[in-house]
C-alpha cells in the first residue's frame, strides 16, 4: 500500500483518531511540536547537525549516505516503537498481533519539518513494514502556517472578567463540566497571570508551544463556519508570565463583550491567602521584588516585611490593591468599554454559584 500525501487540514482531522509520529531531531520536538504527536526522532540532535553540514558543504548524496549509516542501524528500533505506540492506542489489538490476516493496516501518520526526507525515509519504512502511512505536505512548517492563520480567524467570544482573587479559572473549569467551549489561557500557559503564577507551576511551554496548543484549542471550539456558539475566555493582559497572546487574537479579545464579575474585596483577598499562603517565603518576596518599579518603594518595604513577619493577610492585601489598581487601567483601556463591559456583582468565589449567575446575565445580555 503506497505512501499516502495528505495537507495539513486533512492530517489534522485525521490525528484525533491516528497516532501522529514527529520524527524531527528530539531538540526540535522539545522546542515545539503538534499537539499529541509522539516523538519518534530518524536522527539524534548532533545526526541532524552532521548530516545538514554535509548536505550544505557537500552534496545531497553524500548527506543521503551519511544519514542512512545512522538510519540503517535504527530501523528495528524504529518499527517495534510504533508497533508498542499503535497498540497503546487501540485497545483491540493490544493482545493480538497487529497484521492479522483479514484485518486492515493499522493507520499511522508522520511529519518531519518541510515533509523532505527524513519523513519518507521513515514512512517508507514503516510502509514496507505493513502499516497505512500518510505523511503531511510541507511537514511542520505547513502546520506553524495553519497555526498562524487560526489566530487571524473572527471569533465570537464572551470574555470572563474580574478582579485578581475572583476565582474566574474556577468559574471557567465549572463552565467546562457543563460542556461549555472554554479556552483557559492560564492553563495551556502553566501561569496564573500575575507576578506570583508561576509559583508552583510546571514550567511554562516555549513561545512557540504555548501558540500550537492554543491554536489546537480554538480550532476544536470553533471548528468552522456555522459554529455560532461563543467560547468563553478569560480577560488577560497580552502577557501571561514570559508568553505572549499573538497579536491578532489579543486585538479580537479587546473587542468582545466583557462580563465582569464584582466580587468584595475582602472575599477575594481570603481567596487568595487561601491559594497563595502557604507558598515558599523566599519566592513569595521574589515575586514582590519583581515588580517593586510599579509597586512602589514604600509598598514594596512594607509588603515583603509582612511576609518576613508572617502576615501573609496584610502583605496581600496590599498586593491585591495594586492589582485592582492595575486591572481596573487595563479593563478600561479599550474601545468603548462603557458598552463592552457588563458588571455583575456577586457575593463569594464559590464558582458553581457564580457560573450560574454569569450564565445567566450573559444570556440576557445576548
Amino acid at each position: 500500500m503506497p505512501v499516502k500525501k495528505i495537507t495539513i487540514e486533512a492530517f489534522l482531522s485525521m490525528a484525533g483518531q491516528y497516532p501522529v509520529f514527529d520524527v524531527r531531531s528530539p531538540g526540535e520536538y522539545t522546542h515545539a511540536h503538534i499537539p499529541g504527536a509522539y516523538s519518534l526522532p530518524l536522527f539524534s540532535d548532533e545526526e541532524r547537525k552532521v548530516v545538514g553540514t554535509t548536505y550544505k558543504q557537500q552534496s545531497k548524496q553524500k548527506a543521503i549516505k551519511v544519514g542512512l549509516d545512522y538510519f540503517g542501524v535504527k530501523m528495528k528500533q524504529l518499527v517495534e516503537e510504533v508497533e508498542t505506540i499503535v497498540k497503546k492506542n487501540s485497545p483491540s489489538v493490544k493482545n493480538q498481533a497487529l497484521f492479522q490476516e483479514g484485518t486492515e493496516a493499522p493507520v499511522v501518520m508522520v511529519h518531519c519539518w518541510r515533509g523532505g526526507m527524513r519523513s519518507a525515509g521513515v514512512a517508507w519504512l514503516l510502509d514496507l513494514y505493513g502499516f497505512n502511512v500518510y505523511t503531511l505536505v510541507g511537514g511542520y512548517k505547513a502546520y506553524r502556517k495553519w497555526v498562524n492563520e487560526v489566530f487571524n480567524q473572527p471569533y465570537t467570544m464572551k470574555v470572563l472578567g474580574g478582579f485578581t482573587g475572583s476565582n474566574k479559572t474556577g468559574v471557567l473549569e465549572t463552565m467546562e463540566t457543563k460542556g461549555l467551549a472554554v479556552i483557559n489561557l492560564e492553563g495551556l500557559a502553566n501561569h496564573k497571570g500575575s507576578a506570583f503564577g508561576g509559583i508552583g507551576q510546571e514550567p511554562q511551554p516555549t513561545q512557540e508551544m504555548f501558540e500550537n496548543k492554543l491554536a489546537t484549542s480554538l480550532a476544536q471550539i470553533n471548528p468552522g463556519i456555522g459554529n455560532n456558539e461563543p467560547c468563553w475566555i478569560e480577560d488577560e493582559s497580552q502577557r501571561i508570565g514570559v508568553l505572549t497572546i499573538p497579536h491578532p487574537l489579543w486585538k479580537t479579545l479587546r473587542q468582545q463583550t466583557v462580563f465582569f464579575i464584582e466580587i468584595p474585596f475582602e472575599e477575594r483577598l481570603r481567596f487568595i491567602v487561601e491559594t497563595y499562603g502557604s507558598l515558599n517565603k523566599e519566592k513569595l518576596v521574589n515575586a514582590i521584588i519583581r515588580i517593586q518599579k510599579r509597586l512602589g518603594p514604600l509598598e514594596t518595604k512594607t509588603a515583603i516585611g509582612f511576609i518576613l513577619e508572617d502576615n501573609i493577610l496584610e502583605a496581600f492585601r496590599i498586593l491585591l490593591a495594586y492589582y485592582d489598581k492595575t486591572y481596573h487601567k487595563s479593563m478600561l483601556n479599550r474601545e468603548n468599554p462603557e458598552l463592552l463591559v457588563n458588571k455583575i456583582p456577586l457575593d463569594s468565589v464559590d464558582s458553581i454559584i457564580n457560573t450560574e449567575k454569569l450564565l445567566s446575565c450573559s444570556a440576557a445580555n445576548t
